[in-house]
């Protein structure tokens, strides 16, 4: 697999879209990473890190509004590509709706949020967007 981010997010979207409950997929550091920040911003409902012999799992169990039935995540988009990275400086972290979204950035200090990315000072690669 070339970009596992892209399998990460790709999984979330099409679970989302099949109004799946829980979606499996298989773990690493910055997947771990970035399912806490997407539990810490109430884009999902829980999860759990699984071991098994090989490499674990990530367990994701999705959020959808109680009303409509429609998936807490409007949009999941891939930025920093491999053929493609995208960085941004301290001082042009993007900012995703006018503050209403989240981009996920991979900075020298961890992953973190832009607004996260901002108070700390720090610029990095831009991994994806979240609304």
């Amino acid at each position: 697999m070339t970009d596992p981010i892209a399998d990460y997010l790709t999984r979330i979207r099409n679970a989302m879209m099949a109004k799946h409950k829980v979606v499996v997929i298989p773990a690493s550091n910055i997947k771990k990473e970035m399912t806490k920040i997407l539990f810490d911003k109430g884009y999902v409902l829980s999860y759990k890190f699984e071991d098994d012999s090989k490499q674990g799992l990530i367990k994701i169990a999705l959020k959808y509004h109680p009303i409509s039935k429609a998936p807490a995540i409007k949009s999941l988009t891939r930025i920093s590509k491999p053929g493609l990275r995208k960085y941004a400086g301290v001082d042009s972290v993007p900012r995703v709706l006018n503050g209403l979204g989240i981009a996920i950035l991979s900075t020298s200090k961890g992953v973190m949020t832009d607004k996260e990315a901002r108070s700390e000072l720090v610029g990095g690669e831009v991994l994806c967007y979240v609304y």
